[in-house]
C-alpha cells in the first residue's frame, strides 16, 4: 500500500483525515499521497436561472485551497504530496482517478453529531465503499495517527473461503505487520454453533502466516463488544468486510459498521467482499 489518496472537502474532519493519511504514508517507504477535491458542477441557481460560471476560475480557487491544506499538514514532512481538483461527482471521479493512477488506499474523514450530518457524510462514504474501488480507511474526527501495531479484524464467519478479500487484507498486513486479532461477535446465540467453529478454523488457515488470535464474543451489543475488545487489547485499527447482501446496504443507517464508524475513535478499514 504505497499510493494513498485522501478525499477532502475542507471540513475539519477531512483535514484531520488528510493529516492522518500523511503520517501513515510517511511511515511507508516509497509511499506518496494525493489530496483530491471534487467540486460539483453548477449550471443554474436555486431558482433555475442560468449561471455564467468560469470553470477555470473555480478550478483555480479549488487548487489554491488545496495548496493551503497541503502546506498546513505537510510542515516538517518530506513526503511527496500531489494536490488534484476536479469538477464532477465525488464517487464517479474518485473511481476513475483510483483506477487510472493505481491508488491502493482511499482515506476519508467522518464526523456528524446530528442525524443530518451522519446521513450526508455517511452517504458519501457508503457510495465510495459500495463501488468497491479499493480499500477505504475511515478516520474519526478525533483520531490521530500512531504506529499500527494491533489490528482487530471483525468477521461474521460466513463462507470465509469465498468471502474473505485476501489480497487487500494481506496487502495491509504485509505493509504494517500488526498483531492480528480475528473477532466474531455472536449476537443471536447463547453458545457458539459448530459451523462457526469450522469457519474459524478455515479463516485461521487462510491467515496462518499472520498467526491470528481468534476470539468468539457472545454479546447482544455488537458495537459495545467490539469497543470493549479493542480497548482491552489496545487496538490501533478495526478491519471490517461490508457485504452487499447484508449490512453494506444499511451502512451508516442501522448497521454495525455505521455504529462503529460514529462511535469508535479508531480508524476503520473497509475492504470489500466482492459478493
Amino acid at each position: 500500500m504505497k499510493n494513498i489518496l485522501a478525499a477532502v472537502d475542507f471540513s475539519d474532519s477531512s483535514a484531520n483525515a488528510a493529516l492522518y493519511a500523511l503520517h501513515m504514508a510517511g511511515s511507508i517507504q516509497g509511499a506518496s499521497l494525493t489530496l483530491l477535491y471534487v467540486y460539483e458542477s453548477i449550471s443554474a441557481g436555486s431558482d433555475g436561472t442560468p449561471l455564467l460560471v468560469d470553470a477555470e476560475a473555480r478550478r483555480s480557487i479549488a487548487l489554491t485551497a488545496l495548496q493551503h491544506l497541503k502546506e498546513r499538514i505537510s510542515v516538517g514532512s518530506a513526503l511527496p504530496v500531489e494536490a488534484v481538483a476536479e469538477e464532477g461527482s465525488l464517487t464517479a471521479n474518485l473511481e476513475k482517478y483510483v483506477k487510472r493512477n493505481a491508488i491502493d488506499l482511499v482515506v476519508m474523514g467522518i464526523t456528524g453529531s446530528t442525524r443530518l450530518e451522519q446521513l450526508i457524510v455517511g452517504s458519501n462514504t457508503l457510495n465510495v465503499i459500495n463501488k468497491d474501488i479499493c480499500p477505504v480507511l475511515i478516520i474519526p474526527s478525533t483520531a490521530t495517527y500512531k504506529k499500527i501495531q494491533t489490528a482487530v479484524f471483525t468477521t461474521d464467519l460466513q463462507r470465509v473461503e469465498e468471502t474473505t478479500p485476501l489480497k487487500p487484507l494481506k496487502d495491509f498486513l504485509d505493509t504494517f505487520h500488526p498483531k492480528l486479532y480475528a473477532v466474531h461477535v455472536a449476537t443471536e446465540h447463547a453458545a457458539v454453533p459448530d459451523e462457526y467453529k469450522e469457519e474459524k478454523e478455515k479463516l485461521a488457515e487462510l491467515l496462518k502466516e499472520y498467526h491470528p488470535a481468534s476470539y468468539f464474543l457472545l454479546e447482544q451489543d455488537f458495537t459495545g463488544a467490539v469497543s470493549k475488545f479493542t480497548e482491552y487489547y489496545n487496538a490501533d485499527i478495526i478491519i471490517t468486510v461490508p457485504r452487499r447482501h447484508s449490512f453494506l446496504k444499511n451502512l451508516f443507517t442501522e448497521s454495525h459498521t455505521r455504529k462503529l464508524a460514529y462511535q469508535s475513535t479508531l480508524p476503520i478499514l473497509a475492504i470489500h467482499s466482492w459478493e
